[in-house]
């Protein structure tokens, strides 16, 4: 068997159990009655801010794949020469989407892609390099993320202090986090902060990873964040569940909500039970669980049910 057969081989066993995951998920959701009447008691705006929630999910995958187009343009040398598409980057997006939904913790996005990236390096002299160069840019890309996560979060959490004058008004939280997640927290920051300083001299063997691309990744992440909080507001507003919080306090409470979520170990299998509880405890309403529900529906099951569209033949 050639690594050609072999490769689309795994693409198709990969998108299979992903789509055989997901529909698992969706035959054993117990709450369809409690979503469809929240969903049928939209008024005319709430249905417009639905479907503005909706149509931001291209733009959040797109979002992803000019991260993963610049993380891999700038930071892999041998390929500098032919430049990654915006359509190659994202079919290797959505691609990742199907992988991460079958593995612990998402970590077979980034292999998933480097399945994909085999084609454009086979070219190439160090064709062998493929996975040691896409995961290398993968870690970069993860801890970009996480930090602009954790960041925002506790900005967020700060703006909410007495001392702040413009405080976001957050109810205090059910259940809130512990000391022992308090130095979970700072210890993840730390650790980010470390591996993102020695990135470049750690990586240096594989791939170009300079400081100036871990700030313009760290900035894409941001924007890329920006767009889930506003999805989240959309889609909460949507069930009715935003209350007199405002676009404001809104936005600040899914930062925290993003942080919460990314702090607390899951596993896709369980992703949708531990957003749905941080949502109850963030914003303090069964309709932010129901938003939680829905807003993993858009942005997790359409773009799985959009890749077979992309794809090579």
């Amino acid at each position: 068997m050639d690594k050609k057969t072999l490769y689309y081989i795994i693409e198709w066993v990969v998108a299979i159990a992903a789509c055989a995951w997901l529909a698992w998920k969706m035959a054993t959701y117990d709450d369809y009655a409690g979503l469809w009447a929240a969903i049928c008691g939209m008024n005319g705006m709430q249905i417009c801010a639905l479907l503005i929630a909706v149509a931001l999910m291209p733009v959040n995958m797109t979002l992803e794949a000019w991260r993963w187009r610049s993380l891999m343009n700038e930071g892999v040398k041998e390929l500098k020469s032919e430049r990654m598409s915006w359509t190659e980057a994202h079919r290797q997006v959505y691609y990742s989407k199907l992988a991460g939904l079958v593995t612990p913790w998402r970590l077979g996005e980034y292999p998933a892609r480097g399945v994909l990236m085999n084609e454009r390096v086979k070219e190439l002299k160090n064709e062998g390099d493929v996975w040691k160069k896409v995961l290398s840019m993968g870690a970069v890309g993860s801890a970009t993320m996480t930090m602009a996560i954790i960041t925002a979060g506790l900005a967020a959490m700060m703006a909410n202090g007495e001392w702040c004058p413009f405080r976001l008004g957050f109810p205090r939280l059910t259940g809130t986090p512990s000391g022992e997640w308090w130095i979970a927290v700072v210890a993840a920051v730390i650790l980010l902060a470390v591996g993102l300083v020695m990135a470049p001299r750690l990586l240096r063997r594989w791939a170009d990873v300079s400081r100036r691309l871990i700030l313009i990744s760290t900035g894409q992440s941001i924007v890329r964040l920006l767009c889930w909080c506003v999805q989240l507001v959309l889609v909460i507003y949507a069930l009715g569940g935003l209350g007199d919080l405002g676009i404001l306090g809104g936005l600040g409470k899914s930062a925290l909500y993003y942080l919460l979520v990314t702090i607390t170990p899951n596993v896709p299998i369980a992703e949708v039970g531990v957003r749905g509880a941080w949502a109850i405890a963030v914003f303090g309403t069964m309709n932010a669980a129901l938003a939680g529900v829905l807003l993993w529906i858009i942005n997790t099951l359409l773009p799985c049910l959009i890749w077979p569209f992309l794809r090579k033949k």
